[in-house]
């Protein structure tokens, strides 16, 4: 299995150089060749299955003959091991046909465990295969941040560097990242916003001198290997409602785009999708692309749902390119003005095909805060800022399709948004007791403006000690 860039200017690439790579070198995402096509009977063997069985079983064809098979079993174990609830991602029903896949039950109590922790067993392997270091750069909104560090702090073959936007992350999800203690780890507060953060990640990444100097390699959700993980729940959750004898709606929680395309790919995959549904917040550009075909940033807007304040949802690309028929000279031109003018068309035909699988639904503040005291009054389940996006395009969607089941993915614990939370229901939500005395923790951080130059001075200066410290 090959994987390309989106932009058609970088080498071909096996599963774990792209892995290894994160962005491709002409600033493209990397995609299969070809997507792998699972049989109705392999998908019902689903079922009943652990759910690190059934995360073999959809990676592997990924992977090809880039990984050994007993490898990858023994990463995707030990990943997945680390999970508060026996079956990693359970199901809650929580009205007619509507359902909350709970997605945080990992370390950092957010969707992203369960892709990081897996990259953080098969990237310093592939590493030290290859006798190599890396210098893992990536922007966070909120989550991902954490999860990278949970996965990858301590590991020897990789020096961490995270970016996120300064006072725009809730309180927990900060003390999450600075309050760990690890020689590999820095953690960078950028005066801006994410997107300004995920601007600076790519500069560097499209800089030739600084991405060789510093060895980059990301964990963003532009890694494919994060994509291909996230699709297994999708498949699990599928089957544990009736697929593939039905099909099953999902509506997703939307920044960055990865988690709902990782839905795309599955049905790619043979998974009977009925609809994708692209819940936003008030940084509703997807819902407006989407409806009106002008992808066009705006002002960031700061809301209760901060992982969702974005204008730049990077994963997009990926799905214009399959959308323009792997058409890499027209990515590039619509890249380019998107760069340039702050805005690309999407063509008729494109929309259309995008339009077949994809709906679009914003949710505002205040629709947000009923959503969270409506699940708690009436199913007496907490749910967070994100999740309570997510269930308000879903009723929307059920409207619809009301015959259709539709999960909507829980993608954070309540508790990293306590504030919130308590200002819908009147109850605070609790941090599991490994996590009681975050806020006794102390904090390590460095705050640096919103500039490449003043970024790469930085890492400089942290990895040239880290290499004096080493010798």
């Amino acid at each position: 299995m090959d994987y390309i860039s989106t932009r058609g200017e970088a080498p071909c690439l096996s599963f774990t150089d792209a892995l290894i790579a994160g962005l491709a070198q002409d600033g493209g995402l990397y995609l299969p060749e070809a997507y792998p096509r699972l049989s109705e009977r392999q998908i019902s063997d689903f079922a009943g299955l652990p759910y690190a069985a059934a995360a073999e079983a959809i990676i592997a064809p990924f992977v090809g003959g880039a990984l050994d098979r007993k490898a990858l079993r023994t990463a995707i174990d030990a990943a997945y091991a680390r999970f508060d609830h026996a079956a990693v991602t359970p199901l809650t029903q929580i009205g007619d046909n509507l359902f909350l896949l709970e997605l945080f039950h990992g370390p950092t109590l957010a969707f992203k465990d369960l892709a990081m922790q897996l990259l953080g067993r098969l990237m310093p392997q592939a590493l030290a295969a290859r006798r190599k270091r890396a210098t893992i750069l990536a922007a966070t909104s909120g989550d991902t941040g954490a999860a990278a560090i949970a996965a990858f702090r301590n590991v020897a073959e990789v020096d961490l560097f995270i970016l996120y936007p300064k006072g725009r992350i809730s309180e927990v999800q900060r003390r999450q990242m600075t309050t760990v203690a690890a020689d590999n780890v820095h953690v960078v507060a950028i005066d801006g916003t994410f997107d300004d953060a995920q601007a600076l990640v790519k500069a560097l990444f499209a800089n030739k001198r600084l991405r060789d100097e510093f060895a980059l390699s990301g964990v963003n959700s532009i890694n494919w290997a994060r994509l291909v993980a996230q699709t297994v729940y999708y498949f699990v959750s599928a089957v544990a409602l009736g697929a593939p004898r039905r099909p099953i709606s999902f509506a997703v929680p939307t920044g960055n785009f990865g988690d709902v395309l990782a839905g795309w790919i599955a049905k790619r995959m043979g998974l009977p999708v009925e609809r994708l549904v692209i819940a936003t917040n008030a940084n509703n550009i997807l819902a407006r692309a989407l409806a009106t075909g002008r992808y066009e940033i705006g002002a960031v807007q700061a809301t209760q749902s901060p992982s969702m304040d974005i204008q730049v949802s990077s994963n997009f690309e990926r799905l214009l390119f399959e959308a323009y028929q792997r058409d890499a000279a027209a990515i590039r031109r619509l890249m380019s003005a998107l760069q340039h003018e702050g805005v690309l068309r999407i063509d008729s035909g494109p929309l259309a095909a995008i339009r077949t699988d994809f709906d679009a639904v914003r949710i505002g503040e205040t629709e947000t805060t009923e959503e969270i005291a409506r699940v708690w009054r009436e199913a007496q389940k907490l749910i967070d800022p994100h999740t309570a996006v997510g269930v308000g395009a879903a009723r929307a969607g059920l409207k619809v399709r009301p015959q259709v089941p539709m999960v909507v993915l829980a993608t954070a614990h309540p508790a990293k948004f306590p504030a919130a939370v308590e200002a819908a229901t009147g109850v605070v939500p609790q941090l599991p007791p490994r996590l009681v005395d975050l806020f006794t923790r102390d904090e390590r951080f460095e705050t640096v403006a919103n500039d490449q130059a003043q970024l790469a001075a930085y890492m400089r200066a942290r990895l040239d000690a880290s290499k004096r410290a080493a010798s």
